[in-house]
């Protein structure tokens, strides 16, 4: 029997799936649903600012590996599901599955009153390019760079990435000749930014701060933007450059589903990647809220860990087999500065901290090339 396959997303989890899905199952008739046949590489958009990356070097055209793969892709916004997730509702039409991955990412949270005035860098290469722009028109200023998380989901948060572009903005400035006519904020409502990462790595990007010259306002709740300037309940101060991620919740049409949720708004998962509560039906990466430490993060590495369990479970799930497999839960990350990186590495046993070289950074831009050409 030929099974009908569908998944949603184009990045990450949603290519390590198809990839996974293809080697266990030649047969299996794959649809992808997305808004692009592309795979927009964000881990290399911290290099946009000070010119090592430009954007056509982060985007891969897709029709070469759905081709490769024997996938049909569905050119569309998924609007919601039917029939108990038998049927993806789009804005190109209807798609049956007898199973289905969804890999949609997650949406950040915009409710800050103001957050119009800061730019968000991972919605995507345009962001990094408002950056670089703005870094360039500047003669001196204050540039304020952080993030907040998800009250009701610890894990909804993506703070390696601003560390990235703190340092990275630091280290060009230097480079540019004119770091002393900027101040650096870094700001953050934990008193420990950073924590997922494990006590060692905070207390490794608090001295990295210090020894740049980089002030931190932490502890405060954030209350809003202005043009200007950002206001916590600990202060405010003034910025002429705003960059802030903050925490995420699920996509939109997740609200035109019966689907479990989580009390952050993320698809509810259990250890096999499934959907509580929905047949055939699994989640990788930022969708879901998956069960493990309070520390699990949401980056790339963790989606493609999530996508081999899922795969394989979907598939013995169809065959009539109980499923069984489950994801390592581990955190590996180098943080860059431009010419330097600094490895973090975390799992159930081990904190792991590596300090800055600049093989981490050359190890970083091999991995990005070695990962992209998977899909090229």
């Amino acid at each position: 029997m030929v099974h009908q396959i569908t998944v949603i997303g184009s990045g990450f989890g949603a290519l390590s799936t198809v990839r996974a899905l293809r080697k266990h199952d030649a047969q299996a008739d794959i649809t992808l649903i997305s808004p692009r046949a592309e795979l927009h590489y964000l881990p290399g958009i911290i290099w946009i600012p000070s010119g090592l990356r430009r954007r056509e070097q982060l985007i891969v055209p897709l029709a070469n590996f759905f081709r490769r793969t024997r996938v049909k892709h569905v050119v569309a916004e998924v609007t919601g599901l039917r029939d108990g997730a038998r049927c993806v509702e789009t804005t190109a039409g209807d798609v049956r599955n007898d199973a289905l991955v969804i890999a949609s990412g997650g949406r950040f949270i915009k409710k800050l009153p103001g957050i119009a005035h800061a730019i968000t860098p991972c919605e995507g290469i345009a962001a990094a390019e408002k950056i670089r722009d703005r870094l360039q028109a500047m003669t001196a200023g204050t540039i304020a760079i952080g993030f907040a998380g998800n009250p009701s989901e610890p894990s909804a948060v993506r703070g390696g990435p601003m560390f990235e572009f703190l340092f990275g903005i630091d280290e060009q400035l230097r480079r540019e000749g004119r770091r002393d006519k900027f101040e650096l904020v870094f700001f953050n409502p934990s008193n420990e930014p950073g924590n997922r990462l494990g006590p060692k790595a905070v207390k490794h990007l608090l001295d990295e701060m210090v020894r740049r010259g980089i002030r931190a306002h932490l502890g405060h709740k954030m209350v809003r933007f202005e043009a200007d300037k950002v206001v916590t309940e600990g202060g405010e101060f003034a910025a002429d450059l705003i960059l802030f991620m903050p925490g995420m919740t699920g996509n939109a049409w997740f609200d035109q589903t019966d689907l479990a949720r989580s009390p952050g708004g993320l698809l509810k998962a259990d250890a096999q990647c499934r959907v509580e509560g929905a047949q055939h039906v699994y989640v990788v990466g930022d969708s879901g809220s998956f069960p493990g430490p309070d520390w699990m993060p949401k980056q790339a590495h963790m989606a493609d860990l999530q996508a081999e369990a899922a795969a394989a479970n979907l598939l013995d799930g169809l065959n009539g087999r109980s499923p069984q497999a489950t994801f390592k839960v581990e955190l590996i990350c180098i943080i860059d500065a431009i010419d330097h990186g600094t490895v973090v590495f975390r799992n159930s046993k081990r904190q792991i901290i590596l300090p800055s070289s600049r093989l981490f950074h050359w190890i970083k831009r091999g991995f990005e090339g070695a990962y992209l050409k998977k899909y090229k």
